[in-house]
């Protein structure tokens, strides 16, 4: 941290506009990321359901619908005037830009399934030209269709309709959210802060992060799918960062000037101790960030880049940019003062209260909370995880509406079927498979060359319509089905056909079942591997930073204590179907979203560990200097908590607005990380860790003496 140090004091103007214009320069490639940036990326591009999703493409040129338009008629579909209307829809939709193929009940041989139970409403599939982006293609058919026409009632569906719909309020949400979070956050930041001038800072440090993020993102558009998404996060992250290492550098910059410190001097000692916490905050955040790159899905692979990026950059712009500026402005910081008196961190308030009356009675404190914390986290019982579809948009939306539609009217699934590719079989082993397959529960209808199967009886009068299921040594079975595909249902559903013997050499499962059965898989079979990443890496960093064994150790259990807590909590609200009269109402399905519980853990647990080396730092910084560990705690706390609170209470409010979204997984992703933040800052900074290191008392420091020797020559002492 020296060099640091003396380069941001000796050549401060240079430090500052020169990170400045290098990050606003690079801005101009990152302002073009928005449109390289992609919905979706929810699906295990490696899997097998993957795979046969491109051989369908490049061998059958087959592509599953991209949208469903439910034609409902007067009169039952196989009437003539239904018929008519029919045709001139086909043709209406036909000469939509970007549509390259309408297929239709009448088109595909009448077969009933395609009819609706009470046999009045019927499908026509739509494919786009893969050579367009699809989000404008789906919105305009929503715009044009879901509407009475000709005396039926269109529903527009499918998942490019339901994406559009996604990214449509998202977007919309997030400018209401950002027009109630930003006056909330300026505010905030004025009276935590206590100037003015000072309440600036965060914004440069955030500045700094957003932007250069945006360039990162914009490079890796560049060579993989990208999400959309991961917008989201690096403003998020930028914000909250900022926000967080501004102010602990500026408390520590108040600290050194009012005990007289000369302000070069004050800026050297703010980046070489905030500053020192500050880095090692950063590299634990990154780490735990960098955990989504183990997941398939570039969905959170995004979050990965995205949220690194924004980490290292928060980092540099508060090492360099932030304390060369505090180098120029000196005593000017407190100016246009909001609070009166003196702006001096004190080292008796009420931290240092709370903390004494912690200590004073450690083993009843934490009786109460961890009892508190374990009822919480019992809500979580019986937890089911799923994927996002239609349901995550508000009952009234057109493609919400579309969907339910086909789930109420329908039996079958014939906008998703199971599509199973066979290589080099014989017409009698495809016959074979194909009556079997009928015979599996949930299967309405078995679909190959050979004819349609159902019930184990075979119709070959179906053939002449199905010659386009063999092409290149591949030939296609498609399954329908009578459940929700994306579900528990349909994973188990997938898995008993997988599991089923067959005659064929080669044989893979694919279609939107298969989709999500491996999706959700590819998160699961991760979860492990990210878990013994993020606690190893953890215990590493804290030791690297306070020496310790048993700290660490304890930063490790509290932060799953406090996400354990948080999950019951999402349980409760978004599976018990809770607090609607709060965050505007939803649809319950049984389930939480398992990639947005990833991130909530995830982003959770690196800012957890953000406040933990906050108060980590003051607290050692004391104990280094001769005082008790309970002097050192307390003094500690009532230097940082304020911080901690003050860093989490604005964080809070910025992702607390996205609880204000339409969309459930953005309603999820606002209330679980203020939540799982508040919590942190708050019940377990605040009683748990006094508690538990009043008990562990001169322990909080052990280590072996092979381990302290290696801290010692690393110089890594306070």
């Amino acid at each position: 941290m020296k060099p640091i140090a003396n380069f941001v004091v000796k050549h401060s103007k240079f430090a500052l506009f020169g990170l400045v214009l290098l990050i606003a320069g690079s801005s101009i490639l990152g302002f073009q990321v928005f449109g390289n940036l992609k919905a979706g990326g929810y699906e295990d591009n490696g899997s097998e359901s993957a795979r046969v999703s491109r051989l369908l493409q490049h061998q059958f040129a087959e592509n599953p619908a991209d949208a469903i338009i439910v034609a409902d008629f007067k009169n039952v579909v196989d009437d003539p005037a239904s018929e008519a209307i029919g045709k001139v829809l086909v043709s209406d939709l036909r000469a939509v830009t970007g549509v390259k193929k309408v297929t239709s009940y009448y088109s595909l041989g009448r077969p009933a399934s395609l009819k609706s139970a009470d046999s009045h409403a019927t499908y026509f599939f739509i494919n786009f030209d893969s050579k367009l982006a699809p989000g404008p293609i789906a919105s305009d058919l929503q715009t044009k269709f879901s509407k009475f026409y000709h005396g039926a009632r269109l529903y527009v569906a499918g998942w490019q309709p339901i994406s559009s719909s996604i990214n449509h309020r998202i977007t919309t949400d997030l400018t209401l959210a950002e027009s109630i979070a930003v006056p909330l956050t300026v505010l905030l930041l004025t009276f935590v802060f206590g100037s003015l001038v000072a309440a600036g800072l965060p914004l440069l440090v955030a500045g700094i992060s957003i932007l250069g993020t945006f360039t990162v993102l914009w490079v890796a558009s560049q060579l993989s799918d990208t999400s959309v998404f991961g917008i989201n996060l690096a403003t998020g992250m930028g914000l909250g960062l900022g926000i967080d290492y501004a102010l602990l550098m500026v408390n520590r910059f108040r600290e050194e000037r009012a005990a007289g410190v000369a302000v070069p001097d004050a800026v050297r000692t703010t980046v070489l101790t905030a500053g020192r916490t500050v880095f090692f905050s950063g590299l634990t955040v990154a780490v735990v960030l960098l955990s989504l790159e183990f997941f398939p899905q570039y969905f959170l692979k995004t979050f990965a880049v995205a949220g690194v990026s924004a980490v290292v950059l928060a980092v540099i712009g508060a090492l360099i940019a932030l304390p060369a500026l505090l180098n120029i402005l000196g005593d000017r910081v407190n100016r246009l003062k909001v609070i009166r008196g003196d702006l001096k961190p004190k080292d008796h308030g009420l931290w240092y209260r709370v903390s004494r009356f912690v200590m004073r009675r450690p083993l009843q404190v934490m009786a109460v909370v961890l009892i508190g914390l374990a009822g919480i986290m019992s809500l979580s019982n019986g937890v089911a995880f799923g994927l996002v579809d239609d349901r995550v948009l508000p009952k009234t939306d057109a493609a919400a509406v579309a969907s339910n539609v086909i789930r109420d009217r329908f039996d079958g699934r014939e906008g998703s079927p199971m599509q199973i590719l066979v290589q080099h079989a014989t017409q009698a082993q495809v016959v074979e498979y194909s009556v079997k397959l009928s015979q599996t529960k949930h299967v309405v209808r078995v679909e190959s060359t050979a004819g349609i199967a159902q019930n184990g009886n075979l119709d070959d009068g179906y053939a002449p319509y199905l010659t386009g299921l063999k092409h290149g040594g591949w030939q296609e079975i498609k399954a329908v089905i009578d459940v929700e595909p994306r579900s528990a249902d349909g994973m188990a559903i997938t898995k008993a056909i997988r599991d089923q013997s067959s005659p064929f050499a080669t044989r893979l499962i694919g279609g939107s079942a298969a989709s999500y059965t491996d999706s959700m898989n590819g998160i699961s079979n991760q979860l492990g591997n990210v878990a013994l990443w993020i606690i190893l890496s953890t215990l590493i960093l804290l030791f690297l930073f306070t020496g310790s064994v048993l700290l660490p150790i304890k930063a490790v259990i509290l932060n799953v204590l406090s996400l354990g807590a948080t999950m019951g909590f999402l349980t409760w609200v978004f599976i018990s179907g809770n607090l609607k009269w709060l965050i505007g109402d939803f649809t319950v399905t049984g389930t939480v979203d398992a990639s947005s519980m990833v991130l909530i853990a995830v982003i959770a647990f690196g800012l957890s560990m953000d406040y933990e080396l906050f108060l980590l730092s003051r607290i050692k910084e004391q104990h280094d200097a001769g005082l008790s560990t309970t002097e050192a705690v307390s003094i500690g706390l009532q230097r940082s908590g304020r911080i901690i609170t003050a860093a989490a209470l604005v964080l809070a409010v910025s992702f607390i607005a996205f609880a204000t979204s339409g969309v459930t997984i953005m309603k999820m992703l606002g209330l679980g990380i203020a939540f799982a933040i508040l919590l942190d800052a708050t019940v377990v900074r605040a009683l748990l860790v006094p508690a538990l290191m009043k008990l562990l008392a001169d322990a909080n420091w052990w280590a072996p003496k092979w381990l302290k020797w290696v801290h010692r020559r690393l110089g890594l002492d306070h």
